[in-house]
């Protein structure tokens, strides 16, 4: 069993625009089931690839870094959305796995972490009830309580998976303590658990890094800046967009697809060009810094010109620069990645109305127009695709802030959940189409848009979020 990062999405952008409670529902009970789960790393965080029943307990224990890419972005956006504390940890403690075990000194990340070690499935992540008992001692109780050391936690040879089916608050009451207390013993239980498994043999680590799986981690860091404004998260954003754009970058303009020991190879596909725009556009708003929406316009323009099928609308996965096949294929629906081509489609949308290029506009529109047909007989198989669906149905505000304050003012606008907006700013005069003749002297102020159709600016967030409701 996996999840469809892009789907959960979907539905939570959906439920935003149409206020459908079943649609939160299902992610909500989604996330928390798999948070909870043993697909979840509960000692040192990060997701495992999928998992091998219904209820998310026992996983394929192999962690991918695009798995955590859109699991971060995912539970960012969704404690946003919600405020649930426990997204937050979730995010928290699977960056601390990625920047301790799957990130490179250059700022690239790592592709994946093995299943196995010492010949074994899973044997680095789980425990014996007796190695738990000496390691914890006096906790190992309330341990046991909170992460199911029971036959629920059961999995085989006499090993536990952790996994959690109680809250804090049960635990405390079934151990006559408070929650503090019990959250102090789990803490240090886990620290105690980590630093035991640092002794033994790792999993293999594929050192390899591919641009597109770089990318949609790239976006996750940013969009958990966005959620809790943690400059670190930003700075790791930032290199790693300098390794993509730089190290990844070639002479002529295009992107290589893998970079390892110091090596850049391998033609880019289309999957490398759409996520790297998006993630850019993502680190735009993040930034007001210009020159990664340039960047992404740079890449646009490359990708149109080697991938693009003028004749049917859509883009190929592969470059006309590459040794050509019996047949050179699109790819249409998503998977466990967006499909290319719907990555593709938003991002011409987002740069098309950043650039007021209408070109861009008019490739995304037939692109989605080709596979409207699709959508309704697997919706899930065309989330990404409805994600875009979405902006076209309703309301699509374009949110320029010009002046002094305008980073200040961002940073506030991320703290609600809009999905159906574009940030553009500028702490000066600026020639994007938006934000020209927008800057007063002296002041900071909000122009809220609709095809490119503003109403009259005002100062503070709180009245610019009242003009979108």
């Amino acid at each position: 069993m996996l999840v469809k990062s892009w789907w959960m999405e979907y539905l939570l952008q959906h439920h935003y625009m149409t206020d459908d409670k079943t649609a939160l529902n299902a992610v909500s009970t989604t996330l928390d089931a798999m948070e909870n789960g043993g697909i979840y790393d509960q000692v040192g965080g990060g997701f495992a690839r999928y998992s091998v029943d219904q209820i998310w307990k026992v996983p394929h224990f192999e962690k991918m870094l695009y798995d955590n890419g859109q699991l971060v972005s995912l539970y960012a956006e969704a404690y946003t959305a919600t405020g649930n504390p426990l997204y937050k940890q979730v995010v928290v403690e699977t960056l601390e796995f990625i920047e301790r075990e799957l990130t490179d000194k250059t700022g690239a990340f790592y592709s994946a972490l093995d299943a196995d070690s010492e010949g074994e499935e899973g044997k680095f992540y789980v425990w014996k009830k007796e190695e738990l008992q000496q390691i914890l001692d006096t906790d190992f109780d309330v341990f046991a309580d909170y992460y199911s050391i029971n036959n629920k936690g059961l999995w085989e040879h006499g090993n536990y998976i952790l996994l959690r089916d109680k809250s804090i608050e049960s635990v405390a009451k079934k151990n006559k303590s408070n929650v503090e207390e019990v959250e102090s013993i789990i803490k240090n239980a886990r620290k105690k658990l980590m630093k035991e498994r640092d002794k033994r043999i790792r999993p293999g680590l594929d050192d390899k890094s591919l641009t597109s799986w770089n990318a949609l981690m790239l976006s996750g860091y940013v969009d958990a800046y966005f959620a809790f404004q943690d400059q670190s998260y930003l700075d790791i954003a930032i290199k790693n967009a300098r390794f993509i754009t730089e190290t990844q970058r070639r002479s002529d303009g295009g992107l290589n697809h893998s970079y390892k020991a110091g090596r850049s190879t391998i033609n880019g596909y289309l999957e490398d060009y759409s996520f790297t725009i998006e993630a850019l556009v993502k680190l735009y708003e993040a930034t007001f810094d210009q020159h990664w929406i340039d960047e992404a316009h740079k890449l646009a323009d490359y990708a149109i010109a080697h991938f693009h099928d003028e004749e049917k609308g859509l883009f190929y996965f592969t470059s006309d620069m590459d040794q050509a096949l019996i047949a050179r294929k699109k790819e249409i629906s998503d998977n466990v990645i967006p499909a290319s081509n719907s990555s593709m489609a938003k991002g011409l949308f987002y740069l098309g109305h950043y650039f007021d290029q209408s070109a861009y506009l008019e490739i995304s529109e037939t692109m989605l127009n080709n596979v409207a047909g699709s959508i309704e007989k697997y919706p899930s198989g065309y989330s990404n695709w409805m994600q875009l669906l979405l902006h076209h149905t309703h309301p699509f505000y374009e949110i320029a802030i010009s002046g002094k304050d305008a980073n200040q003012k961002r940073n506030e606008f991320q703290t609600h959940y809009f999905p159906n907006k574009l940030l553009i700013g500028s702490v000066m005069a600026s020639e994007l189409p938006l934000l020209k003749f927008k800057d007063v002297e002296g002041e900071t102020m909000i122009y809220v848009c609709l095809d490119k159709m503003c109403k009259l600016p005002v100062k503070e967030v709180a009245d610019a979020v009242r003009l979108m409701e």
